[in-house]
């Protein structure tokens, strides 16, 4: 430890002298009230440091104390269903020691002490472990079980004592042998949060995270293992995309990050989730959740490490094999933190004030995303998708936040005002969106789903493309003007953004679609189009076409259920035998 005094206080940055043994990144107690703090800078024996907690009435001379360690996160079973702030406080415990605001200076543990987990061993005594590899299990929740690894900084031992106990997460659950040495394992590790968790191969992302939003999996869809970004204006819907994705993405854990979030809307995600139901299960969705909760009116400094927090207990689990999905809201907010604590320290500005060192920050988050080999002895896989809304001011997608985001995320799902004013949702703009990953999914969704899945999707985005050309000149001359080829493009264009890429959130079976009914109804709607346009060359009018009874069939054939999806094929043949 080493200890200083207060020098100067400009918001939640401190300036502290006298911290000689101190590093960067020390996490620190700060005046009388022992607010926690964290080193961001250090000129000589003088430290800034950034303040987790409000700072009014901490003066010049208040006593400060490093305590030697970089601000970590504390790992251990009783994660799950948790709620914790930026700086990993439970707010339930915080709540009960503090009432209904946290007050400066409280101190809980992050994690239950009390509560007893039992352990069950998956290795025996006299084994030889690695770094990595699990011990044993503890059921987490009725959905999730613990599996605790050997602590990282053990490379290989043998195990001297180990059995199935009844146990808190600060006893030893595990002896292991290590040279001349024993060391004792309890379930509870720590981790610097600015520090990615270590792992023994990335592979490359070549399957899909499918989400059941038809706009998305079928036409911009992002890996496992991959990062994705959702720009877009205030009312666009991207908290609504996230809950989805939330609740219906291909992955085991959910770890949602409400950075600098309005406090009534992060008010309905508290409210929200723990009623929500996991629909693979049945149970809640809480119970493979973890969420963190920063609102814009607490401390600036604690949203800027809010994200760090996030990913850090994201990769635990990822360590442990599971495929977790990360959804962070906003990235903008905590930009913001970032311009905020930079302009303090007089850092020389970049674009728009915000720091130089926005874009490598930024890399930094998105690069501990990933699809991995797991460290340990069993080859064991794990996958970690990271989910970033971004909210520009304005709706301006040129500012510095969503352009550096741009240039390191691979999806990009560009929410529009424009269809979220005219109530279409998922209001994600299919000219402007693009996924870089549909070349390296494209082989799986041949083999899995569809040999024609790719063709199909260029064909409808075509399809879109060209209606989008064709409006121009329908609002100059009138739709007459069009050749009877145009206006079947035109109508078949407008029945894959109502009947396929309209989905509704709240409705009980259009809210999820699996890529075999994405495939079947894209089928069909393309289907339609190319028999149309044969029996528009053997010249069958357009309006005998558009007046067939089959057309009412495909506009209702997105609520067809998941376990009839032939219908869709009998509503492909309705449509040959009519046009016939």
């Amino acid at each position: 430890m080493s200890e200083g005094r207060i020098v100067r206080v400009s918001g939640p940055l401190v300036t502290a002298e006298g911290l000689r043994q101190a590093k960067m990144y020390d996490v620190v107690r700060v005046g009388k009230s022992r607010l926690i703090g964290e080193i961001i800078e250090i000129r000589g024996d003088r430290a800034s440091i950034q303040v987790y907690e409000e700072t009014a009435g901490i003066r010049p001379g208040e006593p400060v104390e490093s305590l030697g360690f970089p601000l970590s996160v504390e790992l251990a079973p009783g994660l799950m269903t948790s709620i914790f702030d930026g700086i990993q406080r439970p707010l339930d415990s915080v709540m009960e020691e503090a009432g209904d605001y946290i007050t400066r200076g409280v101190e809980v543990a992050s994690i239950d002490r009390q509560k007893k987990w039992t352990f069950v061993p998956s290795v025996e005594k006299g084994d030889k472990v690695y770094s990595g590899d699990i011990l044993g299990t503890v059921q987490e929740t009725v959905l999730i079980e613990h599996r605790v690894m050997v602590p990282h900084d053990i490379d290989e031992g043998i195990v001297e004592e180990i059995e199935e106990v009844e146990t808190t997460i600060e006893e030893t659950v595990a002896k292991i042998k290590v040279g001349e040495e024993t060391k004792e394992v309890t379930m509870l590790q720590r981790w610097p949060v600015r520090q990615g968790r270590p792992y023994k191969e990335k592979l490359p992302p070549e399957i899909p995270l499918s989400s059941g939003q038809r706009v998305i999996d079928t036409f911009f869809p992002i890996a496992k293992g991959g990062v994705a970004c959702i720009p877009g204006p205030f009312g666009s819907g991207k908290t609504v995309v996230q809950h989805q994705l939330a609740k219906w993405a291909d992955a085991e854990i959910v770890v949602y990050i409400g950075c600098g979030e309005r406090g009534n809307e992060m008010t309905d995600v508290l409210l929200e989730f723990p009623e929500l139901e996991d629909p693979k299960t049945g149970e809640p969705l809480m119970e493979r959740t973890v969420l963190i909760a920063n609102t814009s009116n607490m401390p600036v400094a604690a949203r800027e490490a809010s994200i760090y927090t996030g990913i850090t207990i994201a990769e635990y689990y990822r360590d442990m094999g599971y495929s977790v999905a990360l959804m962070a809201d906003s990235t903008s907010r905590w930009a913001e933190a970032l311009r905020e604590m930079s302009g303090r320290l007089e850092e020389m500005p970049g674009e728009e004030g915000y720091p130089a060192y926005l874009g490598t920050r930024l890399a930094e988050f998105y690069e501990r995303a990933g699809r991995i080999i797991c460290v340990g002895n069993d080859d064991r896989e794990g996958s970690l998708s990271a989910i970033g809304a971004v909210s520009p001011p304005g709706g301006d997608l040129s500012e510095p936040v969503t352009q550096a985001t741009l240039r390191i995320v691979k999806v990009f799902w560009g929410l529009d005002e424009a269809l979220a004013s005219r109530r279409h949702f998922p209001a994600i703009n299919w000219l402007s969106s693009y996924s870089l990953y549909f070349e390296q999914l494209e082989e799986y969704f041949a083999t899995e789903i569809g040999e024609d899945w790719a063709d199909l999707r260029r064909k409808a985005m075509a399809l879109l493309q060209k209606e989008s050309e064709l409006e121009e000149i329908v609002r100059l001359v009138g739709i007459d003007a069009l050749s009877m080829k145009d206006r079947l493009a035109m109508e078949t264009a407008k029945s894959i953004r109502e009947d396929f890429l309209y989905q509704n959130a709240f409705h009980e079976i259009d809210t999820y679609a699996s890529l075999d009914k994405q495939y079947r109804l894209m089928k069909l709607i393309l289907h339609f189009h190319e028999s149309a346009t044969k029996s528009l060359e053997a010249g069958v009018s357009l309006e005998k076409i558009f007046s067939i009874p089959a057309r009412e069939e495909i506009t209702r054939a997105r609520l067809v259920e998941e376990d009839t999806l032939d219908k869709i094929g009998t509503i492909m043949e309705h449509v040959e035998e009519q046009l016939e």
